[in-house]
């Protein structure tokens, strides 16, 4: 009997070592796929965000409803610190329909966009600010400097609105 359980034991032994050695080295042949994760969160005057700038930092949106005021900050992996900022006032995107008590929704997305002759890239997220009652969705970017990131210089500018569209009729009182 002590024979069996010592057999059973080793016979487990070994099969949880040669189990986890050919986990491991499948693991390195298979490819890795990287995960990117936003989040969005909304209360009664304002929502933040977050998207990925560059490969190396994200940017925290923050949409006050109060004022129309997006604003973008990016720490510095440098510093730890908030070094880059950018603005745009959406509320006269909207119009009319949006004046009185606006019901501003934002998420972020993935945009490869091209540069161009200007003298930035885009950075990788677009925000995107839906108003509930004028029914429109708008596209902004932002314009980023990588080099300025990498030497931990401050940033800034407006965010850049890129498109606009109705999503559906606006809502009447």
């Amino acid at each position: 009997m002590k024979r069996l359980m010592l057999n059973r034991s080793l016979l487990l032994a070994v099969g949880l070592i040669v189990g986890c050695s050919l986990g491991l080295n499948l693991r390195a042949l298979l490819p890795t796929i990287p995960v990117q994760a936003t989040a969005t969160e909304g209360h009664e005057s304002f929502a933040i965000a977050t998207g990925l700038i560059d490969d190396r930092v994200e940017g925290l949106f923050f949409l006050d409803y109060l004022t129309g005021n997006l604003t973008c900050a990016v720490i510095s992996p440098k510093t730890g610190k908030f070094n880059a900022f950018f603005r745009y006032n959406v509320a006269a995107d909207f119009g009319g329909a949006a004046q009185e008590n606006p019901k501003y929704l934002i998420v972020t997305g993935m945009a490869n966009m091209v540069r161009g002759r200007s003298n930035f890239e885009f950075g990788r997220s677009v925000v995107y600010v839906a108003e509930v009652t004028s029914g429109r969705v708008a596209a902004y970017a932002i314009p980023w400097k990588s080099p300025l990131q990498a030497a931990g210089q401050q940033q800034g500018g407006a965010l850049i609105p890129l498109d606009m569209q109705a999503f559906r009729a606006p809502l009447r009182d």
